[in-house]
């Protein structure tokens, strides 16, 4: 669609005649015959309608114009954002020396030619260190604070642990692990010596969970293989161990720990008829995972010399470039030796001393400081000048970014240089966050509505709006105002979820480090003095439907039934779901009555029969609690999807 023409003057053919008459008794009294006959009302609308030309010229203001002001005024468009994924490198054998994978280690997906490959790059070092376990526990989910130290059992020959102690089996039994270093990252290898005790339930799915401690809460492991069935005979259970995991005291014990939680089995599947017993267990470290990001890193590079003149602009030879971390600068090379300058955002601040630079991250172009000339004459320097004939290198950079960067799990598989003791690498999961740049239109579209609120944080829709132009990661935005004098304003921020409501889980939600400290530094330049700001993630309110429909005569049960899960899924969602299809309302409770009328809308539904709402706990992935007609949500809360039930007769 194209943008509204701005009307600059909207004065029509008439408006302009009419003006002229109403100026005639002012200027040339004797004149009172004002009839169409009369030549000089003749000549009046001659002259209105060249003027309505002119005019209608004036307010065809180019396009090209139209980005000139903006950028005048210092709106750009937004830089592409980096896709980032989870590479995770296998040893070619079981060492018992520590392997280092570098950062900066580029990995590729696997195509014809390198140009059409979409590079990725390690964020930091990868050690991976052979695991030392020194600690066992037991504990029954009706006493969850009491421990049994399981520890002797394992490690000597003859024994067994019984992993799950209550009688009957209790969801929330658990079996620890503990570890005397951190595990975070590592791929890790239990290889297991059972006894077929917990008979009864799919060996395929057990209702097991693996977890490790987050530092706040349990969070999951993902199990790459398991060939014990669930701890029910010999065999080796992988894990791929989050990138989190802090030390918490258990039992008196204070170490890294890991472990399997007794679940309620999913609906249709039985329960173990015994707790399974482990009589040996021995651990190895089989590779590690790091955070890696679509980009490619440029090492030193030279833009040139010095002219010795204010305003200089240097372009780096790949752009994009993306936001500098710590060590990515200009270094200005004269006879003094060489120096590291600083990047700021403008100009306004600097001296003429100050040894700052500009850096477009669009264009890679970097540029000095400008000479001002004010209206009394004087002239001013913003910003220090390399001398002539001094050079300029910039220490390093990264480029890329953009949609492309979004790749499916298990695409990342080339490794671009030889690593010692690699085997191979491969993204378990698909890579998430890139977009392309934003494109000129979008910025001329976004250009006024930023012009006309400004740049400052007061109200919440203040904070709302700055957050969602901090980066094109941000999908959502919902601010909380302080309830009481000094208490912060929380921020809560829905991150941009590119895959299928039907997929979308709790940790999709997650906002990363990087993200999160980026939205905490664009508002703390923006808010108000003495204004905390506290930015963090919705609670998200796990919702189960259970309902039973009637097919209509001579549609298949099973694709009705499809059509009403995929409906439940995007409707209970925080970035499609509710009304508008925009995300689910904050403040906004749940009513079986308008899931009942959304269902009957169903291609091949005759009638709706029942709706039931439940609670669920997203993180232990069960129901809570009865089935209800209405749940409410909080004003920091969200819906999201989980387990539905749909039965068609």
């Amino acid at each position: 669609m194209a943008l509204p023409v701005p009307n600059l003057d909207d004065r029509k053919f008439q408006d302009i005649v009419d003006e002229a008459k109403r100026l005639i008794p002012r200027y040339c009294p004797e004149w009172t015959n004002h009839n169409l006959s009369d030549p000089g009302v003749a000549l009046i609308e001659l002259f209105a309608w060249m003027s309505e030309m002119v005019l209608f010229r004036l307010n065809q203001v180019p396009d090209r114009l139209y980005v000139h002001f903006l950028n005048l005024v210092g709106i750009e468009p937004f830089p592409p954002s980096v896709a980032r994924a989870d590479l995770t490198f296998w040893l070619s054998s079981v060492l018992d020396q520590s392997v280092t994978v570098p950062g900066g280690t580029q990995v590729g997906t696997a195509v014809a030619t390198d140009r059409d490959s979409v590079v990725f790059t390690t964020s930091r070092d990868l050690v991976i260190a052979t695991p030392v376990l020194d600690a066992a526990l037991t504990a029954q989910a009706a006493r969850e604070e009491q421990f049994t130290n399981a520890w002797d059992d394992l490690r000597y020959d003859g024994s067994a642990v019984t992993c799950f102690s209550s009688d009957p089996l209790t969801p929330g039994d658990a079996f620890y692990l503990g570890f005397e270093t951190s595990l975070a990252g590592t791929v890790l290898r239990l290889a297991v010596k059972a006894s077929a005790e917990g008979i009864g339930v799919d060996p395929r799915f057990p209702p097991l969970a693996w977890e490790v401690w987050s530092g706040e809460a349990w969070i999951s492991t993902h199990v790459y293989d398991d060939s014990t069935g669930g701890l029910n005979r010999d065999g080796n259970i992988v894990l791929l161990v989050p990138l989190a995991h802090e030390p918490l005291t258990l039992g008196g014990t204070r170490d890294y720990w890991l472990r399997a939680r007794l679940l309620t089995p999913a609906a249709g599947q039985p329960m173990y008829q015994a707790s399974p017993k482990v009589r040996a267990l021995t651990v190895d470290a089989l590779g590690g995972t790091v955070p890696a990001e679509h980009a490619a890193t440029v090492g030193l590079e030279s833009l040139g010399r010095s002219n010795g003149k204010p305003a200089q602009t240097f372009a780096v030879g790949r752009a994009p470039v993306l936001p500098r971390r710590a060590g990515e600068t200009v270094r200005v090379i004269d006879i003094d030796g060489a120096t590291d300058w600083q990047e700021v955002e403008a100009f306004t601040e600097s001296g003429p001393r100050d040894q700052h630079f500009t850096w477009d991250s669009a264009t890679g172009e970097v540029i000095f400081g400008p000479r001002i000339r004010y209206p009394d004459g004087s002239v001013v320097q913003r910003g220090s000048v390399p001398r002539d004939g001094a050079e300029i290198l910039v220490t390093g950079y990264r480029f890329g970014g953009g949609a492309a960067g979004n790749v499916g799990a298990g695409s990342l598989t080339v490794l671009r240089t030889t690593v010692p003791f690699v085997d191979r690498v491969a993204n378990v999961r698909p890579s998430v966050g890139g977009v392309d740049a934003e494109s000129v239109e979008d910025a001329k579209q976004r250009g006024p509505l930023t012009i006309r609120t400004g740049q400052r944080a007061v109200t919440a829709g203040d904070f709302e709006r700055l957050t969602r132009e901090t980066t094109t990661e941000v999908a959502r935005a919902r601010c909380l105002a302080a309830t009481t004098p000094g208490a912060p304003v929380r921020v809560l921020v829905v991150p941009e979820v590119r895959t299928a409501p039907e997929t979308h889980q709790l940790d999709d939600f997650a906002i990363s480090d990087t993200l999160l400290a980026q939205i905490q530094n664009h508002l703390d330049e923006r808010r108000v003095v003495g204004t905390a700001v506290e930015v963090g993630t919705p609670y998200y309110q796990g919702v189960s439907v259970a309902a039973l429909l009637r097919a209509m005569p001579g549609r298949p049960a099973t694709l009705v039934r499809q059509r009403a899960m995929d409906l439940l899924c995007r409707y209970l969602n925080p970035l499609t779901g509710g009304p508008d299809g925009d995300g689910w309302p904050f403040d906004a409770d749940l009513n079986s009555a308008a899931i009942a009328q959304m269902l009957e809308a169903v291609e091949g539904v005759e009638r709706v029969e029942e709706v039931l709402l439940f609670e669920y706990d997203l993180r232990n992935r069960r129901r809570l609690g009865a089935g209800r007609d209405v749940l409410p949500l909080d004003r920091h809360s969200l819906f999201l999807s989980a387990d539905h039930q749909v039965i068609v007769r």
